[in-house]
């Protein structure tokens, strides 16, 4: 075959012509020289509008080379032992299969002369090269080798600390920490914020150090080096140095933080170790500092709801209360809310713990309990600071719930969050404290409970069929089943097979009225209360669940997941579900 060049080869393949691949490859090196690690085949089939998976198709036929689907292949071990784990990491290839002595390698980038001569230095075989798209081949390194698997192997020896664009808020790279610890320690992270995680749990086994993130509200194992467990103490000594613990301290739990930019954005990285059997469990909770609270009309209220809520939070006093479990989105709903009422004409204040997002124009307070800092004591010291509104970060004791109940009582607005199941049972969580019922009744204006559902991926969105008498069964609107359609998540690769991606909330508002007051002064149940407040219009947790089901926001098993029905309920909730406007 005659020597031609690339560009030539491009236009008798009929992928690009000579004149488009002068300008586009002028466009790469630019795109490269600002830190871009997009290969010039991928650079040149995004611009032509092309998907990769196609142009590396017809790229793969021009060159006579097989094209391989990696998702759809089942590859065992025998392939990737013959290849070096730094190598495939490094070049971004990866080992398909091996048959009759040959080694099939898939790499995305058929020109890279520095890389063909890597695999035929490094494979004592012979190889057949295939074509995949690059972020196909990551996916399958991540998944058959596991995050960080090339650090692992250089662990015994000393390397230049990977480049994935993140910086600390202080010099924590201490001589005693190996450059490949640093650098395994950075690619978790990394990985976790790729991956859109919220929290870091490393938690040690009796054969392995098990890695986990949770995302979306629910814990993925992340596949690791089988050698992981050898460097656990290395790694998470490595943690402790970051967040400013004591190393040498093992049998005490301990707190810290790292403040850290990933990418040019402020992450806040909070950091629990406790002793186990088999070592110190260590969590990291991943909280961003930017601006990546929503807006009312984006935390996906029905429009009823939101504009009662609209009217509550512009009353002068009273107390609005957001209750949930942990990680349920009480925060994000009250900054929302605080959001919404900033003015200059208005003063606020909070008290948090800790300031998980930095509102312009509030004065936000982080408690500090080592100091004696506590929310009781920041929030008795705000009244003096002539405040309209007040948030606390939550109502944890007597003292704090005093205040905050005096502070409504005396012209200000309080917003706070409460642990408890729903919103009937904020009003008997309070009087257990040991506040009086009546002062529970005359400074309550409402109560929101709410939990988050994972969102059906857009991208493998395709309806569902749901027999009827499952339906009947899980207590579903009667008058709704024959018209009802259902959807779900079949799975895909944006979404790593779940079905699911991103979260929005469910809520259920409950506005204390006349009616319910006198309940409230006579300590009557939560049940009872949840009666009345359902005969008064309040929508259930369930209800607003089925509402975004029917709107095709998320799907059955995401609603009865996070919500639980009363039995004694049922038969109301069932009769209000029929009367309510959908979403």
């Amino acid at each position: 075959m005659p020597f031609v060049t690339l560009r030539e080869f491009l236009g008798q393949a009929g992928l690009a012509t000579p004149i488009e691949f002068d300008e586009l490859g002028k466009a790469w090196r630019v795109a490269v020289e600002s830190g871009s690690q997009e290969t010039l085949m991928g650079f040149i089939a995004r611009e032509r509008g092309v998907a990769e998976d196609v142009f590396l198709q017809k790229l793969a036929n021009a060159l006579g080379w097989p094209f391989v689907d990696l998702p759809k292949l089942s590859i065992g071990p025998e392939a990737r032992v013959r290849i070096a784990t730094k190598v495939a990491f490094q070049h971004t290839i990866f080992p398909t299969r091996f048959e009759e002595g040959t080694l099939q390698v898939a790499v995305s980038n058929p020109f890279d002369s520095a890389m063909l001569n890597a695999v035929r230095f490094s494979v004592s075989d012979p190889v057949q090269f295939a074509l995949a798209p690059r972020a196909e081949i990551e996916k399958a390194l991540k998944k058959y080798y596991g995050v960080g698997a090339e650090t692992l192997d250089q662990m015994d020896q000393e390397e230049d600390s990977v480049d994935l664009d993140i910086t600390y808020d202080k010099d924590i790279t201490e001589g005693d920490q190996e450059a490949s610890v640093i650098k395994f320690v950075n690619q978790i992270i990394w990985e976790a914020y790729k991956d859109r995680a919220t929290d870091i749990h490393l938690e040690p086994q009796e054969d392995e150090l098990r890695i986990r993130y949770r995302i979306d509200g629910i814990l993925h194992q992340t596949p690791m080096p089988p050698q992981l467990k050898r460097f656990q103490s290395s790694i998470l000594s490595r943690i402790k140095v970051m967040s400013g613990m004591n190393i040498a301290e093992k049998r005490l739990p301990q707190d810290g933080r790292i403040n850290v930019r990933i990418k040019g954005e402020e992450i806040d990285i909070r950091v629990s170790t406790v002793p186990t059997v088999y070592g110190e469990s260590t969590s990291l909770r991943l909280l961003s500092r930017g601006k990546i609270f929503l807006s009312l009309d984006k935390l996906g209220f029905s429009p009823k709801d939101e504009t009662a809520i609209r009217d509550l939070i512009v009353k002068p006093h009273g107390i609005m209360l957001v209750t949930g479990p942990t990680g349920s989105g009480k925060s994000t709903s009250l900054y929302a809310m605080l959001s919404s009422i900033n003015s200059v004409h208005k003063r606020i204040i909070t008290v948090e713990e800790p300031v998980e997002y930095e509102l312009k124009g509030i004065n936000q307070i982080a408690v500090r309990p080592d100091i004696g800092l506590t929310f009781a004591m920041g929030l008795r010291h705000i009244l003096r600071q002539d405040p309209n509104v007040i948030m606390v970060g939550e109502i944890r004791d007597l003292e704090t719930a005093e205040i905050a109940i005096r502070a409504a009582l005396t012209g200000h607005l309080v917003f706070s969050t409460l642990h408890t199941n729903d919103s009937p049972s904020a009003f008997t969580r309070l009087i257990d404290m040991g506040i009086e019922p009546f002062l529970v009744a005359s400074s309550l204006e409402a109560i929101m409970a709410q939990r988050l559902v994972r969102t059906i991926c857009p991208t493998c969105k395709t309806e569902q069929k749901v027999e009827p008498s499952y339906l009947r069964r899980i207590s579903f609107p009667e008058a709704e089943i024959p018209t009802a359609k259902f959807w779900h998540g079949a799975g895909c690769e944006d979404c790593r097979q779940l079905g699911y991606q991103g979260r929005l909330a469910i809520y259920e508002l409950l506005v204390v009225t006349e009616a319910l007051r006198p309940l409230i002064l006579q300590r009557a149940a939560a049940s009872t209360i949840a009666q009345a407040a359902i005969e008064d219009g309040m929508r259930t947790l369930r209800v607003d669940g089925w509402n975004k089901v029917r709107n095709g926001v998320t799907t059955i098993e995401e609603v009865l997941r996070v919500t639980q029905i009363e039995e004694h309920l049922d038969a109301l909730v069932g009769g209000q579900t029929q009367m309510v406007t959908k979403s």
